[in-house]
């Protein structure tokens, strides 16, 4: 198989939006600093209470423009069915050898949305099997150097958060590329939870919180299962 171009990082959510929301600001600081990106959606989003497919599709374009990612897929698992198995871990591991990702985000293990812990698990079981040769022999193993979860609803106490001051106010174009989704006042459908002015402002809420806690305007929270490694302490403080 010819290899693709390589993706240095990879953001996986279960529907379009998710990345937005959870780790958009540090995935442009990243694309500004050089690095490939590209973001993966498994489902459309297709049981959302809002929009319809055609609607996220134009959304998700839309944000990957504002983000700078060089590529954009969605594996259409079906939505709220996001099923650990062969086939839907085969979808995955099928990107993750095309791109070859050093870095993939994954959401939080725990989390409000089952889609999001069901995301969370097949991606970490993907990224695992990618390394096995015997999995899908045509295609040559690759298993990314590490997995980096986001949040999504529920908190958690962050390995290490990202300084997304530059980049914040770009985080939140992409997400209010989802007109279908968050807080605006023209769109015609039923009012949900997530396109409540609230939710819009507790985006910022977080990253206000993340970012005063750490000691920068703005901050992005990740956990991760490996500890990071430094060489030089200082730079980082």
């Amino acid at each position: 198989m010819e290899h693709a171009e390589t993706v240095h990082i990879v953001a996986f959510g279960a529907h379009p939006d998710d990345v937005e929301l959870g780790c958009s600001g540090t995935l442009y600081k990243l694309h500004r600093h050089g690095y490939t990106t590209a973001i993966v959606d498994l489902t459309e989003g297709e049981m959302g209470s809002r929009g319809t497919v055609a609607d996220r599709r134009r959304e998700a374009q839309d944000a990957a423009q504002i983000l700078g990612v060089a590529h954009r897929r969605n594996l259409q698992i079906p939505d709220t069915h996001i099923e650990i198995n062969p086939e839907n871990r085969q979808k995955v591991i099928e990107v993750i050898r095309e791109w070859r990702p050093r870095l993939v985000f994954a959401p939080y293990s725990s989390d409000r949305h089952p889609d999001h812990m069901h995301a969370s698990q097949l991606v970490t079981e993907a990224c695992y099997y990618s390394g096995l040769k015997k999995i899908l022999p045509e295609l040559p193993p690759h298993r990314p150097e590490r997995i980096v979860y986001y949040m999504c609803h529920y908190p958690f106490t962050p390995s290490f958060v990202v300084d997304i001051s530059e980049e914040f106010q770009v985080k939140m174009k992409a997400i209010r590329a989802y007109r279908s989704q968050f807080f605006n006042p023209d769109w015609p459908e039923t009012h949900t939870f997530i396109s409540s002015r609230e939710f819009l402002e507790s985006v910022e809420i977080r990253a206000r919180h993340y970012g005063w806690i750490s000691g920068v305007r703005y901050a992005e929270p990740f956990w991760t299962q490996k500890p990071l490694v430094l060489n030089d302490l200082l730079s980082v403080i």
